[in-house]
């Protein structure tokens, strides 16, 4: 590749003096319009010095597009692509088309692509010519390859320390003339992502209900879901999706039967339930939340975190969300069939793995597991059996009874003299020296959750045994985390933390001191991009990224305690950072950019449940049962 040698100056007008007179060509040539290949960077096209321009000829009367393979590492500025009648003539141009840098995010590579309209001559030689214009000192290269090409016209370096415009004998810049199908970026190459983008390791989901397959973060670049549906509509045009039984997905024509089936039967279910949201806004990323979780849910009742490796596996903690979402939006079977997986896959000694393969065949690793799936499982069963339909609803919660029973009983005997849990990994994932709140708050709400469950089946005494058990945990709060503003952990050396959202509706009845502890922790935990990461444990390292979920906890804890301000603030921020599908992603990084995952299941769930109760429809809170004398 070449350097720039001179600095670079903004150009508009692109000319170069002492140009050649155009070479003389055959009148006709065999049609050449494309060169796919680009697995080599070939030539700097940045203005002044530098340009390329690629020889082709065509069949057609008319190029109404061109496109190039890029990678640009300028964030700013314009690159123009011109249909000319001679490389080195800039008074031959008969089409030309700018892009500016910015609008396409900066930064990235991937396909290019201009609209252009220009009448040509069929079998005549035309130069495909390109050009960058910006003020940075950061190349903008096009893409080819030094392997033959039979049949192939020559490719054209411009550079003012090589002597001007000079045919390059080995080198083919990869280019297309009026692409059709999968020449159209987005279906079997990239489409020009920004480098930002593909911080990203998913964008988007397709599902046929009984898999899944990710939407690559350069393959949704111009790419729209089609409907209320999983359906992804191309750049070219086209739809993919995956038909049913498939295992990978399929391009096909738009309005194919089998992809407009899918999309019927996803817009049905979506009508069947409750679309949460005060605006059509919010409508649509309840539209888009529903429809990923239910794309991450297995038939088996597994629930995936998000579709990439290390997130595709069952939580106890992300299932229970997205069982308490279904039920809250009228998604009964789909919050029941988690409920089930949970109770297939308990322990005997009544806990749960941190996580299970989907197949639901044990651990993928040696993962420490987490106490708080022991609070989380019961209040998700106590959420699903408020919202189910009356019908048959206690004698499905019967089935589940053994699960709550093993799991109540373990987070009772678990607590200590001074009514607190053991040391547990937390949310984080991370050990803890003492107990800490992402563990004691789920707790109490499971306990009262299985203590409320117990006496609505008539179990007296274990309805007496865990709700002595919930009170005897909430003094312990009380005494230990309370004081402290609910910090991370009960010795209070491990600063604040995102958790102590938990101890608010919908999870507990939140205690009088609880707001201003909401309040200062938020505070604490806010950065520059206005999001929150998980907590500020001097041990752990967030940096500058924001969390999704640690952020979605306060907007779902003030939208149940009225304090429709700071909900709606905290919430819009969230929903501003969906992707160009919609999509929910686990992180955004320090510039505001959407990274890691995206759609992260456990997001989806909390915004559904926020924005039911910003709807007017707040979700209960497990009472905190009274207790006779005596009965703890």
């Amino acid at each position: 590749m070449k350097r720039m040698i001179s600095r670079l100056v903004p150009v508009v007008v692109l000319s170069f003096l002492g140009a050649a007179a155009p070479r003389c060509m055959p009148p006709t040539r065999a049609p050449y319009g494309h060169q796919p290949v680009h697995n080599a960077a070939l030539f700097r096209v940045n203005a002044p010095n530098n340009a390329a321009a690629q020889e082709f000829t065509t069949a057609a009367r008319h190029v109404s597009r061109v496109s190039v393979y890029v990678v640009g590492a300028a964030s700013s500025g314009q690159i123009t692509a011109q249909i000319r009648r001679a490389g080195d003539d800039d008074s031959s141009v008969i089409a030309s088309r700018s892009l500016s840098l910015l609008s396409l995010g900066g930064a990235g590579s991937g396909w290019l692509e201009f609209p252009v309209n220009a009448d040509v001559t069929p079998g005549t030689t035309y130069y495909l010519h390109l050009q960058a214009t910006t003020t940075e000192d950061a190349p903008v290269t096009w893409y080819g390859t030094v392997s033959a090409v039979p049949g192939s016209l020559a490719s054209w370096n411009y550079d003012t320390a090589g002597s001007g415009w000079q045919p390059s004998p080995t080198r083919r810049l990869a280019f297309h003339v009026d692409p059709t199908g999968g020449e159209r970026c987005g279906e079997s190459d990239q489409c020009y992502a920004p480098s930002s983008s593909l911080a990203q390791r998913t964008s988007g989901l397709l599902t046929n209900l009984t898999t899944a397959e990710a939407v690559p973060p350069a393959y949704a670049v111009g790419a729209s879901y089609a409907g209320g549906s999983n359906v992804l509509r191309l750049p070219s045009g086209r739809w993919r999706y995956l038909p049913t039984g498939a295992g990978e997905s399929s391009i096909v024509q738009a309005d194919d039967p089998g992809a407009r089936a899918q999309i019927a039967e996803s817009e049905r279910w979506l009508a069947a339930g409750r679309l949460p949201g005060r605006t059509e806004s919010e409508r649509d990323a309840s539209r888009r939340a529903l429809l990923s979780i239910r794309a991450l849910l297995r038939p088996n009742g597994a629930f995936a975190a998000a579709w990439a490796p290390a997130w595709q596996y069952s939580w106890p903690r992300d299932g229970a969300f997205a069982a308490v979402a279904f039920a809250a939006t009228g998604h009964d079977r789909e919050s029941y069939r988690v409920l089930q997986y949970d109770a297939r896959t308990q322990r005997a000694d009544g806990t749960w793995e941190a996580r299970t393969k989907l197949d639901g065949t044990g651990p993928p690793d040696s993962r420490t597991w987490q106490l708080d799936g022991n609070g989380w499982v019961p209040w998700a069963t106590w959420q699903w059996y408020q919202a189910a339909p009356c019908g048959d609803r206690d004698e499905r919660l019967r089935a589940l009874y053994p699960m709550v029973r093993r799991a109540a009983d373990y987070a009772a005997r678990s607590l200590g003299p001074d009514g607190l849990p053991p040391a547990s990994p937390d949310y984080w994932e991370l050990p803890t020296p003492t107990a800490n709140i992402g563990t004691a708050a789920p707790l109490l709400a499971g306990l009262n959750a299985a203590a409320d469950l117990a006496a609505l089946l008539g179990e007296e005494p274990e309805h007496l045994r865990w709700a002595g058990a919930a009170q005897h945990l909430s003094e312990g709060i009380a005494r230990t985390f309370a004081p402290r503003g609910y910090p991370r952990t009960a010795d209070g050396n491990h600063g604040s933390d995102s958790a102590v959202a938990f101890m608010a509706p919908p999870f507990n009845t939140a205690p009088a001191d609880l707001l201003p502890a909401l309040t200062a922790t938020h505070r604490e935990l806010l950065l520059p991009n206005g999001g929150l990461r998980p907590g500020n444990d001097p041990r752990s390292n967030w940096g500058s990224y924001a969390w999704t979920a640690s952020t979605s906890f306060f907007a779902l804890a003030w939208a149940h305690l009225g304090d429709e301000d700071r909900a709606d603030s905290t919430l819009g921020w969230v929903l501003s950072k969906r992707n160009a599908l919609g999509e929910f992603p686990e992180t955004v990084n320090g510039a505001g950019r959407p990274s890691s995952v995206a759609p992260l299941g456990w997001t989806d769930a909390l915004v559904l449940m926020t924005l039911r109760a910003m709807s007017g429809n707040p979700l209960p809170v497990p009472p905190s049962a009274p207790l006779t004398a005596g009965s703890k």
